[in-house]
């Protein structure tokens, strides 16, 4: 039986990224008060959080400023009305998909930038361009992930190229990304090997982002920190598209190491968190997730089936069953 770390010490590589704006923005279009953003932020450093990502730099040609709030587009001046002047005091994290952002103009050098780290997100078709995005980052003086979306979708051949390809770039960390919730501990425990031997190759760090569609986000994430990943995304109370993500109070309750702390995390999903759900924001695990974990599909039936309050539960799994 694997033994993950000892369990009774801590890896100090270990890196704690809490996405809760970014996954939790798709739940509410990225409507969040101002008092929300500071009291998560102000939580992460009490919790002794690695790192927070604050949302998307989503093109605004693309999406309407007027339909979204502004974690979508995380202007550099409304995350520095959160963190304060000068240096913050933790990592901040923004993602990029490709396709999706005016990287040339909408992300400045570092210098003049509180952000540090530059998430690209990308299918294994997108890759040519995903590594140039990174090139574009790494050039302004930030740090960079590659997020291989939906990589449970890709034959072990494919994912294999584009891990030779993204390893030649000068990426530092290259994320596992199981965007439909689709794989067990066993599958990922296989799919980790293929990834850490090219993070060996190339010397890079793996990360892991889980989806809960089958409640499985918390034993995925440990299960690859298990088999090496060193950077592990969280959400509070799993906050996520869908059936949401990993949960950042059961991390912070696994990690061993002294700096994480439990109990900001408890007073903020008590006060904030709960809020939320009492306003009528909606995600977490649901049977017709499940459905779509077990097929191996996006999300965005059961999504779609959910806001529209549908019960037949029977009928939405035929749908599910006979999609090509």
């Amino acid at each position: 039986m694997k033994e993950i770390s000892s369990l009774m010490g801590y890896r100090k590589e270990i890196k704690l990224l809490d996405a809760t704006l970014r996954d939790g923005g798709l739940v509410n279009d990225f409507y969040f008060t101002d008092e929300f953003v500071k009291a998560l932020y102000d939580t992460n450093l009490k919790a002794g959080v690695d790192i927070m990502e604050f949302g998307y730099k989503a093109d605004k040609d693309l999406f309407d400023e007027d339909k979204f709030g502004k974690w979508k587009f995380c202007k550099d001046e409304d995350i520095r009305a959160i963190v304060g002047e000068g240096d913050p005091k933790m990592q901040i994290a923004v993602m990029a998909d490709v396709g999706r952002c005016n990287y040339h103009d909408d992300i400045i050098p570092k210098d003049e930038s509180p952000i540090d780290i530059i998430r690209v997100a990308t299918y294994l078709h997108t890759i040519p361009a995903a590594i140039d995005m990174i090139e574009d980052a790494v050039k302004k003086g930030y740090k960079t992930t590659c997020n291989i979306m939906a990589v449970s979708t890709g034959r072990e051949s494919s994912v294999v190229t584009a891990l030779d390809m993204i390893g030649q770039s000068p990426v530092d960390v290259i994320y596992i990304v199981d965007s439909y919730g689709s794989m067990y501990p066993e599958e990922l425990q296989r799919l980790a090997a293929v990834f850490m031997e090219a993070a060996d190759k190339y010397g890079k760090t793996i990360g892991i982002h889980a989806h809960n569609n089958q409640q499985l986000a918390f034993a995925n994430t440990i299960e690859a920190i298990g088999d090496g990943a060193n950077w592990a995304d969280a959400t509070y109370s799993g906050m996520g598209r869908g059936a949401g993500n990993c949960y950042m109070e059961c991390m912070l309750g696994f990690l061993n190491n002294p700096k994480y702390k439990i109990f900001p995390a408890v007073r903020f999903i008590d006060k904030y968190i709960r809020e939320l759900k009492e306003n009528g924001v909606v995600w977490g695990y649901d049977t017709q997730y499940l459905f779509t974990g077990l097929y191996n599909q996006h999300p965005r039936s059961a999504i779609a089936y959910t806001h529209k309050g549908r019960t037949d539960l029977t009928e939405y799994y035929k749908e599910v069953m006979t999609e090509d």
